[in-house]
């Protein structure tokens, strides 16, 4: 349970570097239209995959253009099938098949979204320099470093492991 939950919570993290880019290809918004700005717009107030990376005023063109593509491509968060999870959730009796199948194409449409904006931001890094993906590569590598220190707090790794057992005997 404990390695499921870990996993989860790396695969987030993982994730989250390009989900926050992504958040601009969102179809659904808690902010009013007028008030959504894209990340390259505000980079301070957002971290996003190309912090530390000075783009050219055509990159960042560029770039907001296949955010904006990305708003009519990505496949739309499907409401009815939370809403059905919800009924499933709340039910008198538990029915696990029927929350595994939904849960089952929940996370496919999921993984179509995931594929889609991976698709996005493929194409951004695509857009980019030799010297802007280094430096795109060893921000990630800092935060994978980061990542790494923050799940090992949480789970020993197997040196922790073996030097404390070590000491205790």
């Amino acid at each position: 349970m404990f390695k499921a939950a870990s996993f989860g919570l790396a695969t987030l993290l993982t994730l989250s570097s390009g989900v926050v880019l992504a958040d601009g290809a969102k179809p659904v918004s808690a902010m009013p239209a007028e008030h959504d700005s894209t990340m390259l717009d505000k980079p301070q107030e957002r971290n996003t995959m190309f912090d530390g990376v000075n783009l050219t005023e055509q990159q960042r063109q560029q770039m907001r253009d296949l955010m904006h593509q990305a708003r009519k491509d990505l496949p739309h968060v499907n409401v009815e099938q939370i809403e059905t999870m919800h009924r499933l959730v709340t039910a008198e009796k538990f029915d696990q098949a029927a929350v595994r199948s939904q849960a089952e194409l929940m996370a496919q449409e999921q993984v179509d979204r995931q594929v889609e904006m991976a698709r996005i931001r493929n194409q951004m890094f695509n857009l980019l320099t030799p010297e802007q993906k280094d430096v795109l590569n060893q921000k990630h590598e800092q935060r994978m470093q980061q990542m790494r220190m923050q799940l090992s707090g949480l789970q020993p790794s197997s040196a922790q492991k073996t030097s404390s057992t070590s000491t205790t005997e």
